[in-house]
């Protein structure tokens, strides 16, 4: 049962990938407090334990599946796993992310695809094999994706794979909810400012990191429960008619 001020996704099942630490966590925590079973993905089974126990604690139905999902080529395994683990999937969370700060001039090939794979392509593959099974099912359901404020018009320098990754995950937004909006499917974007993440953590205090987010109107970074908040709302039928766009998570920086 969602909990007072939550949206209802009670008897939803949402697969959460990225769920052991981070936005991913607290996304699924948001998912869960608002009814719905969550489906934990994460390379580290201890980091997934851990919040499903602190889920689990608070009432909440919670199951781990200890995955890479790295270039997104075992999505179709992953899907049915969690399919046999909760019976179903309605809506899928990517919040999975790495990132390879360097130079443009620097950044090995190997390093930009590693980025791409699991920013892009594996989103994709995880949004394929969901849509397959809800389209098998007949089933209407929820795809949010969790891009950055490089998905749109902000340049940071020495970020040129996690960028591009980023702002391709809005064409596939769109298109995804072009095609699939005929089976209720619904697809989406939380872009988000700066949240304290342990991506994020080794530039957090620096005097450039700190120089920019001195600019966030509400004066403070976000919290990963926060943007866990707005991908709920997305995902619940609060956001019945929003599909193929974003919503910014910002703090308001991307207009001050």
């Amino acid at each position: 049962m969602a909990q007072e001020g939550s949206p209802d996704l009670s008897g939803r099942v949402a697969l959460v990938t990225g769920g052991g630490s981070g936005i991913g966590a607290g996304a699924a925590e948001a998912l869960a407090d608002s009814g719905a079973q969550v489906v934990l993905v994460g390379r580290r089974a201890e980091r997934l334990a851990r919040v499903a126990g602190e889920l689990a604690a608070r009432g909440h139905r919670v199951h781990t599946l200890a995955f890479d999902i790295g270039r997104g080529d075992g999505a179709a395994e992953l899907v049915a796993r969690a399919v046999e683990l909760a019976g179903h999937v309605d809506v899928l969370v990517h919040a999975a992310g790495n990132q390879v700060r360097s130079p443009a001039l620097d950044l090995d090939l190997a390093d930009f695809d590693a980025v791409i794979d699991l920013h892009l392509r594996a989103a994709f593959a995880l949004a394929q094999a969901v849509g397959r099974h809800l389209v098998a099912t007949d089933r209407p359901g929820s795809l949010v994706f969790v891009g950055s404020m490089t998905s749109l018009r902000v340049g940071l320098a020495n970020t040129v794979a996690y960028a591009a990754a980023k702002s391709g995950l809005l064409g596939l937004v769109r298109t995804l909810a072009v095609e699939w909006a005929p089976h209720e499917i619904r697809t989406n974007a939380v872009l988000v400012g700066f949240v304290k993440t342990e991506l994020t953590r080794d530039v957090d205090d620096t005097p450039g990191r700190i120089a920019v987010t001195s600019r966030v109107p509400l004066g403070r970074h976000g919290s990963s429960r926060e943007i866990g908040d707005a991908i709920a709302f997305l995902a619940s039928n609060a956001a019945s008619y929003v599909t193929g766009t974003y919503l910014t998570v910002d703090g308001g920086w991307s207009v001050a």
